[in-house]
């Protein structure tokens, strides 16, 4: 049945790295970000992320075979829609979290696809469903790097966990930025 789990997310293996290129270009689209984001946990096919995007199934398919092209998502086996229609339903592989984009310019026009998917998706739910916080800290350079540290392994702890079938699905954004 359609937008129920296949099957329990896969540990994520691997060490973090820099992307190559063509990573980083994939990586470099909210759009994309997104589609990952829905496939995380359920395979989806072209139309149905298109739907959830409320985007045009075309320019969908383009970034899908971008994210499959490296290695970001993956086709499962193929299907037959409701009138008959082949159907490939793709499923996100774990990579993007195993890219580490810290340093990384943003793409022209400079706005964070990270951030840019974020904010897509917090609009899709609604600012009352997001539990935010805010903090003020004065750091050393060497408890910055503990902080930073810190923080991603906790975030990589459960990024490798197996997703729990009977669980909610959550989305969790962190930025940080020195004051001005």
């Amino acid at each position: 049945m359609t937008g129920e789990p296949t099957e329990v997310q896969p540990r994520i293996a691997g060490v973090r790295r820099p992307p190559t290129d063509a990573e980083a270009r994939a990586l470099a689209s909210a759009v994309r970000l997104r589609v990952l984001r829905l496939c995380l946990d359920e395979a989806l096919t072209n139309r149905e992320l298109a739907a959830r995007l409320d985007r045009n199934p075309a320019s969908v398919l383009h970034h899908v075979r971008t994210l499959v092209d490296s290695g970001f998502l993956a086709p499962e086996e193929e299907r037959r829609g409701a009138r008959g229609a082949r159907e490939v339903p793709y499923r996100a592989t774990g990579k993007s979290w195993l890219m580490d984009l810290e340093g990384r310019p943003a793409p022209a026009p400079a706005r964070d696809p990270l951030l840019a998917a974020f904010l897509e998706e917090v609009g899709a739910v609604g600012e009352d469903q997001l539990s935010s916080t805010r903090l003020g800290l004065r750091l050393s350079a060497a408890e910055l790097a503990e902080f930073r540290n810190r923080l991603h392994a906790l975030l990589d702890e459960y990024a490798r966990r197996p997703a729990d079938p009977a669980g909610e699905k959550w989305s969790v954004y962190l930025g940080m930025h020195p004051e001005g």
